[in-house]
């Protein structure tokens, strides 16, 4: 009998639940949406129990579809989830707040503050931190919510939350810590001073310092959850981490010089390196965050996919044979590279990398009467290529070398924008069997450390099977040079304006 694994991946917009076993391939797998409230000018907030009411009924799902014998069979359980998603419990665990999401920049005062210490903890993560990240949120909560701080037993993060009501054992992941919590694993941890210098000297109270690397067991599934589907009651909950981060092993890049690509709603890029890079631009590089001996670069878009659903609204191109993107697949076919002028900057939330400006703006430039909406959406697709260009330019023009792209997410769907991106960068793109990269990357982890291979590496070797290699139109590349030169000058020529204006109150 075949072993099996679960990965649970929550993103942003919902769970993914599938079963994987031994060789990667996908048994069964389910999804439920979930909504976000935007209560006011840039909060984004969500429902724990709606998380864990969806986990739930997908499990359920899941588990009707499975034979005894292979609810039996499975091993293990591994968890990925978006970060720095944040909010308190009490000591049962109960949520006292509706969650922080990652994307919430309320804690930007908090953040500027930090910054403004230059720290040495900063050098390990890009010299900054980010008011998306655990931290700045914690802060946030101290000075302007006192009574749910003073009130909570922990501040933790939805990927801690969900362990806990699985297993019921609370620790966080190095993954989440060392990329967003300042946790420094070669200094041996939190470091006291820094957390008394920003205004944290409480964080051991407050936060969950029991910290567990990715693939160890944090405890077996709580013995009612086993029976209510059916598994094996000595299946264990592994530690996971970051939903793109987890991608990497579903990607199979946990090599230096192989970039994965998680390509959703925001753009996240992923590398390793054997050697502490002294990078500008980018978040990292992180100590062992993912593996260990190896320190993790990340860059990053915070407006990418989401910027075809905010067109399409806006624009209402509506449905067409069932399918609401037919006409937009069709419209970018028709526009010649460089849209006919028009430039589109890709920041209408900030820029995450490598400029690290959150007071950065989306820009439509260049129009005129020729153009119509398929030269607008053309431009958005360019922008959106031009500003992963760009992360990886400034990869290598600091000597970091790139040598292919591995993809998954939404976009993987749109082959035509999957062909601009590799033409517009000039490299090959990869695209595995499995195009769940989150779910793949948990089970990978999930099926380390002895519970069926020996390591990593070796579980990727076997689980990850690379199906489609796009390669760049390299004339194409060349045209798309100009029209690059103009989105990096546009920024570079409304920078200071972008920044002239009254900030809007986020408290």
């Amino acid at each position: 009998m075949k072993s099996y694994f679960i990965g649970i991946d929550t993103g942003t917009q919902g769970v993914r639940v599938g079963i994987v076993d031994e060789d990667g391939e996908m048994l069964i797998s389910h999804e439920k949406k979930w909504e976000t409230s935007y209560p006011k000018v840039g909060w984004a907030e969500q429902n724990p129990m709606d998380w864990w009411e969806s986990i739930l009924e997908v499990l359920k799902q899941c588990s009707r579809e499975m034979t005894d014998e292979q609810k039996k069979s499975v091993k293990a359980c591994c968890v990925c989830a978006t970060s720095s998603t944040v909010l308190a419990i009490d000591e049962q665990g109960k949520p006292l707040m509706d969650a922080m999401m990652w994307m919430d920049a309320r804690s930007r005062e908090e953040m500027n503050e930090i910054n403004e210490t230059h720290d040495p903890v900063l050098d390990y993560c890009g010299k900054e931190t980010s008011f998306e990240w655990m931290i700045p949120k914690a802060l946030w909560i101290k000075k302007h919510r006192r009574d749910i701080y003073d009130k909570c037993f922990r501040l933790v993060e939805q990927l801690d939350w969900i362990n806990y009501m699985l297993c019921g054992k609370l620790s966080s992941s190095i993954c989440n810590t060392t990329c967003k919590w300042n946790y420094i694993e070669s200094k041996g941890g939190y470091q006291k001073e820094y957390f008394e210098r920003i205004g944290f000297e409480d964080y051991k109270e407050k936060i969950v310092t029991q910290v567990d690397k990715i693939g160890e067991v944090v405890g077996k599934i709580r013995p009612g959850l086993a029976e209510r589907f059916g598994f094996n009651p000595d299946l264990v909950v592994v530690q996971g981490g970051i939903d793109a981060h987890m991608a990497m092993f579903g990607l199979d890049v946990i090599k230096p010089h192989k970039l994965g690509i998680v390509m959703g709603t925001s753009f996240v890029h992923l590398c390793m390196s054997k050697e502490k890079p002294d990078l500008k631009g980018i978040w990292g590089p992180y100590d062992s965050a993912l593996v260990d001996g190896l320190w993790l670069l990340e860059g990053g878009q915070i407006s990418a996919a989401g910027l075809v659903n905010w067109f399409r609204k806006n624009f209402h191109i509506g449905e067409e044979d069932g399918n609401p993107y037919a006409r937009l697949l069709r419209a970018a076919e028709e526009v010649d590279p460089g849209s006919d002028g028009l430039t589109v900057l890709d920041f209408f939330q900030g820029n995450r990398t490598p400029y690290k400006d959150a007071m950065a703006k989306g820009v439509i430039y260049g129009l005129n009467v020729k153009h119509t909406w398929k030269h607008i959406y053309h431009a958005v697709l360019e922008s959106v290529s031009f500003g992963t260009y760009n992360i990886i330019r400034n990869y290598e023009t600091q000597g970091y070398e790139i040598n292919s792209l591995t993809v998954c997410g939404g976009v993987t769907k749109d082959r035509g924008w999957i062909q601009m991106i590799s033409d517009v960068t000039g490299k090959k793109i990869i695209i595995n069997r499995n195009s769940q990269a989150g779910v793949l990357g948990c089970c990978v982890a999930a099926a380390s450390k002895g519970r069926h291979y020996h390591s990593f590496q070796d579980a990727a070797d076997k689980m990850v099977v690379p199906e489609i290699v796009i390669k760049p139109d390299m004339e194409k590349h060349k045209l798309y040079q100009e029209p690059f030169r103009r989105y990096l000058k546009l920024y570079r020529s409304l920078k200071d304006l972008m920044h002239d204006t009254q900030e809007i109150s986020l408290i």
